[in-house]
C-alpha cells in the first residue's frame, strides 16, 4: 500500500491500483473546509494523471462522511471581500464539477452523515 503524508485534511491510500480518499477530521465528522477542498482537488488530479490508478473510493474517518460545511468560525465561515468572492463562491460546486470530469470511475463509500456538501459532492460519481 502506497500512503501519501502530505495530506492533513484527507489521507490518500493507493493499493492494487484503488485509490481510497479518506475524508480525515473525524474529530468535527469531517466537516469541509477550504483546506480539504484543495487537497481533494489535489488528488484527483493526481489520480486523473496516474496510469496505475484503475479506480477511487471516497470515504470518511471515524463514525460519519461528511457533516457538510465547516461552521466552527461562526459568522465568518463564509464571510469573504467583494474582491475575493469570486474566487470563494461555490467550493462545494467546483469540487463536485471535478468529480464529474475524472477519467476514474468513483465510488462514495458513504459510512455515515453525509450532509450539504457532504452528500452534494457524492451526486456526480458513478456508484453512492
Amino acid at each position: 500500500m502506497t500512503q501519501e503524508s502530505s495530506y492533513e485534511a484527507i489521507r490518500y491510500d493507493l493499493e492494487d491500483g484503488v485509490l481510497t480518499i479518506t475524508l480525515n477530521r473525524p474529530e468535527r465528522l469531517n466537516a469541509f473546509n477550504g483546506q480539504m477542498a484543495a487537497e481533494m482537488m489535489e488528488a484527483f488530479d493526481r489520480a486523473d494523471g496516474d496510469d496505475n490508478i484503475r479506480a477511487i473510493i471516497l470515504t470518511g474517518e471515524g463514525r460519519g462522511f461528511c457533516a457538510g460545511a465547516d461552521l466552527s468560525s461562526g459568522g465568518d465561515t463564509f464571510a469573504r471581500s467583494n474582491d475575493d468572492l469570486e474566487a470563494y463562491r461555490d467550493g462545494g460546486g467546483v469540487l463536485s464539477l471535478r468529480i464529474y470530469a475524472l477519467r476514474k470511475p468513483i465510488i462514495a463509500a458513504i459510512n455515515g452523515p453525509a450532509v450539504g456538501v457532504g452528500i452534494t459532492m457524492t451526486l456526480p460519481m458513478d456508484v453512492r
